[in-house]
């Protein structure tokens, strides 16, 4: 079990890095995009390239923010009612949640099949690789929630430093 918890630990800093390059190769290509069309020598493929990146970013960094915090709770409003009742909405809005994740992988990995054929007009790469970032980010989400629905079964907390689910 340690070396699962090991490896996921590793899979969760690799996530983390890949969204923020993610994040800065999107913010220059953006911005050298404009500078150069600005001065009349575009490059085409950086919209694509940019899309392609961003679809990606969404999908994992809700991953990341997902494990860090609880943010789908609205502490605001649950903190008004008894602890039962907090316990109650606690599963009950990850129930809904692995619900919705679930319909997006059911519905994206078809999706995800079908852009197969739609290329990237610049990239020659195929839209399926956007498209992916649906099923993928929301199977992980999926994961996320039932480590933390795990956690929370067994009276354990999240790492009170990182926020972290393990």
């Amino acid at each position: 079990m340690d070396g699962l918890k090991k490896f996921y630990r590793l899979f969760c800093k690799a996530e983390e890095i890949i969204v923020s390059l993610f994040i800065v190769a999107i913010t220059l290509l953006v911005f050298s995009s404009a500078i150069l069309r600005t001065i009349n020598h575009p490059i085409n493929w950086a919209q694509d390239l940019s899309l392609l990146l961003f679809a990606w970013v969404v999908f994992l960094s809700g991953d990341v923010a997902l494990r860090r915090a609880d943010f789908l709770r609205v502490d605001m409003l649950a903190r008004k009612f008894p602890l039962k009742m907090q316990e109650f909405l606690y599963w009950l809005w990850y129930i809904i949640a692995i619900g919705f994740l679930g319909i997006l992988v059911v519905y994206g990995i078809p999706l995800a099949i079908e852009n197969a054929k739609r290329p990237f007009q610049t990239l020659g790469l195929s839209y399926s690789w956007a498209t992916m970032s649906v099923p993928v980010g929301s199977a992980l989400m999926i994961v996320t929630i039932i480590i933390k629905l795990v956690m929370r079964h067994k009276g354990q907390k999240s790492d009170e430093k990182t926020k972290e689910a393990i």
